[in-house]
């Protein structure tokens, strides 16, 4: 198996940037366009999680814009064979450090890359175990 083909990766860093532009412009009928329609297909958000395409649909449709200035890093892209990625990133805002954290696997489908299942979360608040 062909690991990280530097034309699998450069084809699904377009698709992510795409993704993230929608995402940032808040534009949930682009956002989800990027998902594979399916009842087959899973997000795990912060507080919330939608299986199927048509959850995630009606979940975007309800929620508020990001806060401005949302910036990734660390963003990775392990793509394995020709039709199977997983991209990982962390992400902040302008008011605060870049503590969140996103996962999505990506493949090739006949209508092009699709994620077809995603995680979002942040870390819990450190606890004090001493007192």
């Amino acid at each position: 198996m062909d690991i990280d083909r530097a034309d699998v990766v450069a084809e699904v860093a377009t698709a992510f940037a795409g993704y993230e532009r929608a995402l940032v412009d808040g534009d949930p009928e682009a956002i989800c366009g990027y998902f594979w329609d399916s009842d087959r297909t899973v997000r795990f958000g912060l507080a919330d999680h939608q299986y199927g395409l048509d959850e995630q649909r009606k979940w975007r449709a309800a929620q508020p814009p990001l806060p401005a200035g949302r910036r990734l890093v660390e963003t990775r892209i392990s793509a394995f064979g020709a039709d199977l990625a997983v991209v990982t990133t962390r992400f902040g805002y302008a008011d605060r450090a870049a503590t969140g954290r996103q996962t999505q696997t990506w493949v090739r489908l006949p209508v092009g890359w699709r994620i077809v299942t995603a995680h979002v979360s942040e870390p819990a608040p450190d606890v004090d175990l001493t007192g």
